[in-house]
């Protein structure tokens, strides 16, 4: 025989393998994956419970009057102002969904779809404007409409993404528009 012909001759087939090994990683993997989720969802439950003190969120009224600008698109959350990382859970805000918006003279209707929907009325909202980010979602710059208002005693920053984000624009000159009147009003 050649020397080649032996070294093939003299290999040895593959270990068997340790399948009760590789059971007991995949089990304690699966334990530690749902344990890390558990304390996920305490960690949420308890910031509810933290921002219990907010009030439920208004309802939209039963005519709220001709709609000024509509939007479809995403809600991205809800945070204490001017802290984008702060998000707002108690009922319902923290949940991100699908959104329809309907800007009237009566305020902000947020419709979300598999949500609890919620109003802002006119004189509740203080800021509009374009940003990047909220609540761990992260865009380009000017990728979010972010509505500053003022509920119970706190002031909530809420963030909006346009499937046409060209909207944006025009979202933020009306709602300061509306800012700006109701403010003359007060």
């Amino acid at each position: 025989m050649t020397p080649v012909l032996l070294l093939a001759a003299e290999k040895e087939s593959a270990e068997v393998t340790d399948w009760a090994a590789r059971i007991g990683w995949v089990v304690g993997l699966a334990l530690f994956v749902a344990l890390v989720y558990w304390l996920m969802r305490e960690g949420w439950k308890w910031r509810g419970t933290l921002q219990s003190d907010l009030p439920e969120p208004h309802s939209a009224p039963d005519d709220p009057g001709p709609a000024t600008l509509t939007m479809s698109g995403r809600y991205h959350g809800s945070t204490t102002a001017g802290q984008w990382l702060d998000r707002i859970v108690a009922h319902g805000l923290g949940t991100r969904s699908r959104a329809e918006l309907t800007l009237t003279d009566t305020g902000l209707d947020v419709v979300r779809p598999g949500a609890d929907d919620f109003f802002i009325p006119a004189d509740a909202l203080r800021e509009a404007r374009l940003d990047k980010g909220i609540a761990g979602k992260v865009l380009t710059e000017g990728g979010l409409l972010v509505v500053t208002w003022a509920h119970g005693e706190r002031l909530i920053d809420s963030g909006f993404r346009s499937d046409h984000a060209a909207e944006h624009n025009d979202w933020v000159e009306a709602l300061t528009n509306m800012i700006n009147k109701t403010e003359g009003a007060r």
